[in-house]
């Protein structure tokens, strides 16, 4: 990504030198905008996230691979942890935020390149922050999943959230679904793209599924789902291991 293109990257480094709120601003191929949450999110602590991302993060073991690691705040708190923790994100302004804040691992690189890493070289990954997203689309999520697989130890596992797109009312939603399934996309398949002032990121695919939609996705592959924490709700994590 081009540093003039990294419109995530500075939204993030404006919140890290100004400390203030800075909304991200997401543009929806349907024209829908959405001024999404406060980029301060991605600088809380352990304590000041839900339970349910607690429970989750705690499930990380031995070298964890942070894909679309943000601002830093799992990769940052397992490395305090004592993990030796890799955090890789496409946004040349978030790697530069995690170095600030003290990420010793945080390299520049789509979740596409993950196979440069060498064989067996993590035993956990992580997609927290509905980062199972960036698979982006169905097709994509299978082939991303073998590079998983190389760059894995046999007893290896993903932590993965997402949100359930169909848990909504919101009429501007509903009818996006629609429009994916009239274009062959899954339903909650978003074509986004993010804004900062006068800069304006490229378009990407980001995937949010339901629990049946995960499992599709995994199925057939060298991965299976140990178990779904809290599938009900609109967020919620799935913990994945190697067949």
């Amino acid at each position: 990504m081009k540093t003039s293109q990294d419109a995530y990257g500075k939204t993030l480094l404006a919140q890290y030198k100004h400390q203030t709120a800075t909304a991200e601003i997401i543009e929806r191929d349907d024209d829908y905008i959405d001024t999404g949450s406060d980029a301060g999110l991605y600088f809380t602590e352990y304590a000041q996230w839900s339970p349910l991302e607690r429970r989750a993060v705690e499930f990380a073991k031995g070298r964890t691979l942070d894909i679309g690691c943000g601002a830093g705040r799992h990769a940052i708190y397992l490395q305090e942890k004592g993990f030796d923790v890799t955090g890789i994100d496409n946004s040349p302004g978030a790697i530069k935020v995690c170095k600030l804040r003290g990420l010793k691992k945080a390299l520049i690189r789509p979740i596409e390149d993950v196979d440069k890493f060498k064989t067996n070289s993590f035993d956990t990954i992580q997609m927290l922050g509905n980062n199972f997203g960036l698979f982006g689309n169905f097709d994509n999520a299978r082939l991303i999943l073998k590079k998983f697989s190389r760059i894995t130890t046999p007893d290896a596992q993903i932590i993965a959230e997402t949100r359930n797109p169909y848990l909504t009312n919101e009429p501007e939603h509903l009818t996006y679904h629609r429009l994916n399934k009239r274009r062959s996309r899954m339903g909650g398949q978003l074509r986004m793209r993010v804004r900062f002032g006068k800069s304006i990121g490229e378009w990407f695919d980001y995937l949010f599924v339901s629990p049946e939609e995960m499992q599709n996705i995994f199925e057939n592959t060298d991965w299976q789902i140990k178990e779904f924490i809290e599938p009900e709700a609109a967020s919620y994590f799935a913990i994945i291991c190697k067949k």
